[in-house]
């Protein structure tokens, strides 16, 4: 039972890669090629990326009004089909148009999939362990940053900035076997679907014990990430002439460290609770943004580790405290309404970049006004209630354990 555990945190810690990694990350790494293959200005690549979190905005309403409708595993599945599918068109795409519908596809499938992931991978392992759960769920987003990264640099040595589609169809394949693998070896058993959680799950969301610091700590989380993560690539490239090959290699590490971000924060809240481990968190991200901006090679290098541990920090942390104090029937609404204040926050950064680096013709403001967004999380996590020993429920929201089927061929 444990093993199957363990195999059932790690296919949902896979779809969490498909959603994350393939359908938003990768477009960070890919947009210097996108941009110029497409002969579009920074404006408008940033746009794309626009579209692609603001279709997870649209996403996370959906999830909240559907999770009283249908049950988390079958909203995960549906998130699976659009992600496939999103990457797909992407890897087909001739112009913006069809692109941007890809990445808007991406985007409600990355919604779809990530809001159930945390519970139903924690739901997989014994009470004590759900944190771990937790925290190996979200190192599945680091896996496939990693891989776009490496892939990304290879394709773009070899093609050139028209082999972002070549990055976008193999990230297909592997999308459409994840899929296969998910809805033919993993079943979720979920007894009933949550009670209704008001519109857009504000009204379940208003029940959690420090609701509005957790919500706008989560949002400056979306703020200040995705100018870092959508735009570093681009100004290494641009203001501090790397190479398309040096720049993939920075965001592999930060990919890598992703990967053990979630789990290492997991295992300093249980010492030192959500409150300070957030603050802290932020604080250092703020830090990691001023010191990136020389653009020297080895210690960008080391601050991109740095980027990726907390990023697979923060939100594993943010996801944690919904698991430890929401109701049984509040978690699927209140999470998801959290996720849409969150998705506020990622859908203007983008645009707000853009433009920045249109205007000033440098980067160099863009990751600053991460560090400044920064300083709000450390105030807003500074907001949340103290606990003295964090305690994960016994019971999680309306759900029972994750089965990995082992087919078999017997006869009698």
């Amino acid at each position: 039972m444990k093993a199957r555990g363990l195999a059932a945190v790690f296919i949902i810690a896979l779809c969490a890669g498909v959603a994350q990694a393939f359908g938003r990350f990768t477009y960070g790494v890919l947009l210097p090629a996108v941009r110029d293959d497409l002969q579009v200005s920074n404006t408008i690549a940033g746009s794309l990326s626009t579209i692609n979190v603001g279709a997870y905005l649209v996403g996370t309403v959906l999830v909240a009004a559907a999770t009283s409708k249908l049950k988390l595993f079958t909203i995960m599945r549906i998130g699976l089909i659009f992600s496939t599918t999103g990457l797909s068109l992407a890897a087909v795409s001739s112009g913006v148009t069809p692109l941007a519908i890809a990445m808007f596809l991406c985007g409600i499938g990355g919604a779809c999939i990530w809001i159930p992931s945390p519970v139903i991978a924690a739901g997989a392992l014994a009470p004590e362990r759900r944190a771990f759960a937790v925290g190996l769920a979200g190192a599945g987003i680091g896996l496939g940053v990693v891989f776009s990264g490496q892939l990304s640099g290879f394709m773009r040595s070899l093609s050139g900035a028209s082999s972002w589609r070549t990055v976008y169809l193999v990230q297909a394949i592997i999308a459409v076997t994840v899929t296969a693998i998910t809805f033919l070896f993993v079943e979720h058993k979920q007894k009933d679907t949550p009670t209704k959680g008001g519109f857009g799950g504000f009204g379940a969301l208003a029940r959690l014990k420090g609701w509005l610091p957790i919500t706008l700590a989560y949002t400056s989380f979306g703020c200040m990430y995705i100018l870092v993560l959508g735009f570093l690539t681009t100004r290494l490239e641009d203001d501090s002439d790397w190479t398309s090959g040096r720049a993939s290699l920075a965001f592999t590490i930060l990919g890598i460290a992703m990967i053990f971000g979630g789990p290492l924060l997991m295992k300093l809240v249980g010492k030192f609770g959500p409150r300070n481990c957030l603050a802290t968190a932020f604080a250092l991200w703020g830090a990691c943004c001023l010191l990136v901006l020389p653009g020297w090679f080895t210690p960008t290098l080391i601050i991109c580790a740095g980027f990726g541990l907390i990023f697979g920090g923060i939100p594993a942390t943010i996801t944690l405290y919904f698991v430890q104090n929401a109701s049984l029937a509040d978690y699927g609404p209140s999470f998801a309404a959290g996720t849409l204040a969150f998705g506020i926050g990622q859908m203007i950064s983008p645009q707000i970049g853009g433009v920045i680096a249109d205007v000033t013709g440098s980067f160099t403001l863009v990751i600053s006004l991460s560090a400044v967004v920064a300083v709000t999380g450390v105030i807003f996590a500074l907001c949340l209630p103290k606990q003295d020993q964090p305690k994960l429920l016994t019971q999680l929201p309306a759900f029972a354990q994750p089965v990995v089927y082992r087919v078999t061929a017997s006869s009698k």
